[in-house]
């Protein structure tokens, strides 16, 4: 079963690849399949997973076909405070993010309206207006394992 998922996954990306004017190797094969495996990794986290599996192939390569697929849209680049950019495969729905203040965790957060884009700005008095494509959103906050365990009463009936 999971032989054509991936199968599919990587007919769906060959298909995009090509659509773009990319060859299909299994290098940019492999790095979408590391970030699809890890959202929300960095490039680093995400050199190390391709590695793995293909010892041959840089870091800086891993880096390039990164900045590569980000700019034909086959991955989202996410900037957060503090961190070194992340990828995910998560591209088409103008979705958000939370990071905890914590322990750096990221979490999708959907969008609120459900269109991109999900925000519509109020221009200021003689701003020069643009079109927008697309709105970020970044929560910041502390998650539930960072947050102080005070003693709360409804712990036990805290819904997953």
């Amino acid at each position: 079963m999971m032989q054509t998922r991936s199968a599919t996954r990587e007919a769906r990306w060959s298909a995009a690849l090509h659509a773009h004017q990319r060859r299909v190797t299994r290098q940019r094969l492999a790095v979408l399949a590391a970030v699809e495996q890890s959202p929300h990794a960095t490039a680093d986290d995400t050199a190390g997973a391709v590695r793995a599996e293909l010892p041959q192939i840089t870091v800086q390569s891993v880096y390039v076909i990164l900045a590569d697929l980000t700019a034909i849209g086959l991955l989202r680049r996410i900037e957060t405070p503090h961190s070194p950019a992340r990828y995910e495969t998560r591209v088409d729905d103008n979705h958000h993010h939370a990071v905890c203040t914590g322990c750096g965790r990221i979490e999708d957060v959907d969008c609120a309206v459900g269109h991109a884009p999900c925000l519509t700005p109020e221009w200021s008095p003689g701003a020069s207006r643009m079109t927008i494509q697309i709105a970020e959103v970044l929560y910041q906050g502390l998650c539930d394992d960072c947050r102080p365990a005070a003693p709360h009463h409804h712990q036990s009936h805290h819904q997953e």
